[in-house]
């Protein structure tokens, strides 16, 4: 029986601090639970959500492994209690970010969200579709991943958006700001990424 929009929800309750961290996870990586886990205590967060996308629009297909076998490999990798997956954007038909901020918004009003990208994802953020919106809807954490970080910050959506960069010793309070804010965070050290543990014709191998 499929799931419905609220079975695919993970569980939280009003006031939390929640992360979400959206991809293709083809394959899910050592690299996302580090980031998770970086986030979850630079921003003091309660959980952080694994939203894996049914496709992403900005990437090629070719390769790309069926959602419930990405879902089962994601809770395997992710070993953590306070890290969920979800296949929300599966069930709600959403492929854009915006639409599922927007859907979460709406659904889960009592939460305090706060999207976690890399900075590679700032240095294409302006060709995501509404990326204005998204940053206005929810406040944006940025984790470092050298050498993209002058790329990034130099990036068309980072310029736009400087006066609502926050300090990042602040960061803390991200959670809390009301978006536009943002937060670059430096100091997670780690180079995996999904595209360099994809073989040749599209299968996995591991970190």
């Amino acid at each position: 029986m499929p799931l419905s929009a609220a079975q695919a929800l993970p569980f939280y309750t009003n006031g939390m601090r929640i992360g979400l961290l959206g991809g293709s996870f083809n394959p899910p990586h050592a690299a996302h639970r580090a980031i998770s886990q970086f986030a979850l205590k630079r921003l003091q967060l309660d959980r952080v959500w694994w939203l894996l996308t049914p496709g992403n629009p900005l990437k090629n297909h070719d390769g790309l492994h069926a959602l419930n076998e990405r879902a089962a490999a994601a809770r395997r990798v992710a070993d953590d209690p306070r890290i969920d997956i979800s296949c929300l954007e599966a069930v709600i038909g959403t492929r854009y970010t915006v639409d599922t901020i927007i859907h979460l918004r709406r659904r889960v009003s009592g939460v305090h969200f706060v999207w976690i990208m890399g900075a590679d994802n700032l240095a294409q953020f302006h060709r995501w579709k509404d990326w204005r919106r998204i940053a206005s809807d929810v406040p944006i954490a940025v984790i470092d991943r050298p050498p993209q970080s002058f790329r990034a910050l130099a990036a068309p959506a980072a310029q736009a958006l400087t006066r609502y960069r926050m300090p990042e010793n602040q960061a803390t309070r991200l959670a809390d700001q009301r978006a536009p804010a943002w937060v670059f965070l430096t100091g997670m050290k780690s180079n995996l990424s999904s595209t360099g543990l994809r073989n040749p014709d599209g299968s996995w191998r591991t970190a």
